[in-house]
């Protein structure tokens, strides 16, 4: 994938704060920070009135409520400003850190435009990286320009849009946007080993018969089964 054009590359941001992680569970605020060039440009965010309950443990997160949230829009009547639908030439590339999670509610109404996954390609550019959490990469990184006032609001839309637009721009400077986009549609390469006798060692040095061993157990997830064969071809 090339995009070609005689002007920066404009890439939104998005980012959701939800009742829960399921496709069942609703939104109850979306944000949206754009990157064009090397310049930072906030959109704004709205509060968003769900379907059903938030419950206790999903306030626990975002510290909002059903009376913060029952007089809003519901996301239907939001989505046309963040996704652009009535100027879709002008948005080149979404993001998020998590679009895994972000795309249950976003990833069909994309208008076929590509996603960058700022929290896979992460992982691929810095496997050494303490965590990988957006927040945890801004204070391990501290990119330029970014306002720690405005950026530590961690768990609200705005912010955490603010946090993931500053690694992209820092993913970008040892990246191509092809590059990004490609590692997004596939599994994740995990840094850690997270079961198992070799618990905690970087799969970079697990020995290469438990990497073939992991590569062709059925029961294992997409992401660790595409880790142990990633570093199996590289052997």
């Amino acid at each position: 994938m090339t995009i070609y054009s005689d002007k920066p590359i404009r890439f939104r941001v998005l980012d959701l704060e939800t009742t829960g992680t399921s496709p069942d569970d609703a939104v109850v605020e979306i944000a949206a920070v754009d990157l064009i060039g090397r310049e930072v440009v906030p959109i704004g965010s709205d509060l968003v009135r769900p379907h059903i309950k938030i419950p206790p443990q999903a306030s626990a997160v975002h510290h909002l409520t059903g009376e913060d949230v029952g007089h809003c829009r519901p996301l239907e009547e939001l989505l046309p400003h963040y996704l652009d639908y009535f100027r879709d030439a002008d948005i080149d590339v979404f993001a998020s850190h998590n679009w895994r999670f972000d795309g249950q509610w976003l990833g069909d109404k994309l208008d076929r435009r590509p996603v960058i996954c700022t929290y896979k390609c992460a992982l691929r550019v810095w496997p050494d990286a303490p965590a990988h959490s957006n927040q945890a990469l801004r204070y391990w990184l501290r990119p330029k320009g970014s306002c720690s006032v405005f950026a530590s609001n961690a768990h609200r839309a705005l912010p955490d849009a603010y946090v993931t637009v500053f690694l992209l721009r820092e993913l970008l400077e040892l990246a191509t946007v092809e590059e990004l986009v490609a590692w997004t549609m596939e599994p994740a390469i995990l840094p850690r080993v997270t079961f198992g006798k070799h618990r905690g060692m970087p799969w970079s040095e697990v020995p290469a018969d438990y990497l073939a061993w992991v590569a062709e157990k059925s029961d294992l997830n997409d992401d660790v089964k595409f880790t142990a064969e990633h570093y199996r071809r590289l052997r």
